[in-house]
C-alpha cells in the first residue's frame, strides 16, 4: 500500500537556471546533478528537475500546484527575497494561514505556506466549503 508522497519530478528547460531557483531561493540541497537533470532534498522531500525541451512555459488554467511549508517568523522575509530574486507571482492568498504563491522558471505553480492540514482542517470546521464532509 501506498505510504505518503514518494518524490517529485518537474520538468524544466534550463537546469541551471532551475537550481539556481530551488537551491540558493529556495534552499534545496543538491544531492546530484547530471547532464539532463538533478536530485535535490528538502527535509523528507526528494525533488527531480529532469530537462525536458518540449516542456511549456505556459501554465494551464487549473489549480495544480506544490506546496512547501513555512515557519510564520520566516514568512515576510521569504516573500521579499522571492520578490528581489524576480518570481512571478500566480495567485493572490485567500484562505488559511499565510501563503507566497509563485511561479518557477518553467511556469511550475508552487506555494510557501504556513499551516498544516491540522490548521486548514480547523478553519474549514468554522467555514466549511460547500458540501464539505469531515472524516476523523
Amino acid at each position: 500500500m501506498l505510504t505518503g508522497l514518494n518524490h517529485l519530478t518537474l520538468a524544466v528547460t534550463d537546469l541551471q537556471r532551475s537550481l539556481g531557483l530551488y537551491v540558493e531561493l529556495l534552499g534545496f540541497r543538491l544531492r546530484a546533478r547530471w547532464a539532463s537533470g538533478a536530485y535535490l532534498e528538502l527535509g523528507e522531500l526528494w525533488l527531480c528537475l529532469s530537462v525536458d525541451a518540449s516542456r511549456s512555459t505556459v501554465s494551464g488554467p487549473d489549480y495544480t500546484h506544490y506546496a512547501f511549508s513555512l515557519a510564520q517568523a520566516d514568512f515576510a522575509a521569504f516573500a521579499a527575497q522571492a520578490a528581489a530574486h524576480g518570481v512571478k507571482e500566480w495567485k493572490s492568498n485567500r484562505s488559511e494561514g499565510d501563503s507566497f504563491y509563485f511561479l518557477d522558471p518553467d511556469g511550475h505553480r508552487l506555494e510557501a505556506h504556513v499551516g498544516t492540514l491540522e490548521s486548514r482542517l480547523a478553519q474549514c470546521r468554522l467555514q466549511p466549503y460547500a458540501g464539505m464532509e469531515f472524516f476523523d
